[in-house]
């Protein structure tokens, strides 16, 4: 049962229901982008901007409500500096932690001009996590902000450009997830992984890292008192990120050269770097919890 290019992803449920076997990639007739003629519009790249500017429109609406930390000029600051750590700190990260399999020397450090190709992939979302936070810690600093309070309104915001990034992976057909049977109805042959079916992993996690945390970080900020709590949002937000990592991780496949480290030491390196996400994340939210909250008139940084 072929897919045209008209079939939204959701057509997914239909063909594994059908009972014809494993759902073929290809047929689901995606592409990569949008071909302008002279150029194509990579869905990647549109996931990344339409991510950033989501987040920064929500954090602007956000900053309207009592007990802000910070000004609007300063999320006007935080979404140049983010976009900066973003790119810089997923490809740094992508170099270091990615590459090199198990010589333990990162291959992308030993040809630096290829760290500027962006077009040829690779991004980590540890190494984009830690350029974001080095970009609230300088805006932080040099404006005088509580950073804690930062990383709270930040947080909130940043599962919508998780999402679109892992949806624009299925649509890539990339980072697909380990060979399984029959018995899971929406198990999927991706092109260029050979005849088996696999776990649509991606899907997996644009649902917990995505869609899941969205619903939770939005409602914890707009229905509860959990902003006057400093450090409950990005605590949530980090222990949910680090404990959906975790669980997709079991059903991703890990990247080529890093198969053997992940057989050798029974995890992933994607679980291996979660594991910190995790404990800080806990950390974060007994600070919060035990600390007094913070009066609903705190009024916004100038």
């Amino acid at each position: 049962m072929p897919i045209g290019v008209d079939y939204p992803v959701f057509e997914i449920a239909a063909l594994a229901a059908s009972g014809d076997g494993p759902i073929h990639w290809l047929d689901l007739g995606l592409k990569p982008g949008i071909d302008l003629g002279f150029f194509t519009l990579r869905y990647y790249s549109l996931a990344y901007l339409i991510g950033i500017v989501l987040a920064y429109w929500h954090v602007s609406r956000m900053l309207k409500a009592p007990g802000a930390p910070m000004a609007q000029r300063h999320a006007d600051d935080l979404f140049f500096y983010c976009t900066l750590g973003i790119i810089i700190g997923g490809r740094l990260g992508y170099a270091t932690f990615y590459t090199g399999g198990n010589t333990g020397v990162p291959s992308l450090w030993a040809h630096p001009v290829e760290l500027l190709q962006l077009w040829n992939g690779g991004m980590s979302f540890h190494g984009g996590l830690i350029g974001v936070a080095l970009a609230m810690a300088w805006v932080s600093w040099r404006g005088g902000l509580n950073l804690i309070r930062v990383a709270d309104y930040v947080s909130v915001s940043v599962p919508f450009g998780m999402m679109l990034g892992r949806l624009a992976n299925f649509i890539n057909g990339e980072l697909w997830g380990r060979v399984t049977d029959a018995s899971v109805p929406w198990a999927m042959v991706f092109p260029g992984a050979g005849p088996l079916p696999r776990h649509p992993s991606q899907l997996y996690e644009a649902a917990l890292e995505g869609a899941l945390l969205i619903v939770v970080m939005l409602f914890l900020f707009w229905r509860t008192r959990a902003r006057y709590r400093p450090g409950l949002l990005v605590g949530v937000f980090v222990l949910g990120i680090g404990l959906a990592r975790f669980t997709v991780e079991f059903f991703r496949e890990p990247d080529s050269q890093l198969q053997e480290f992940a057989m050798r030491t029974g995890l992933s390196m994607g679980q291996w770097l979660t594991i910190p996400l995790i404990l800080l994340g806990l950390g974060l939210i007994v600070r919060a919890l035990v600390r007094p909250e913070l009066g609903s008139g705190t009024p916004a940084t100038a």
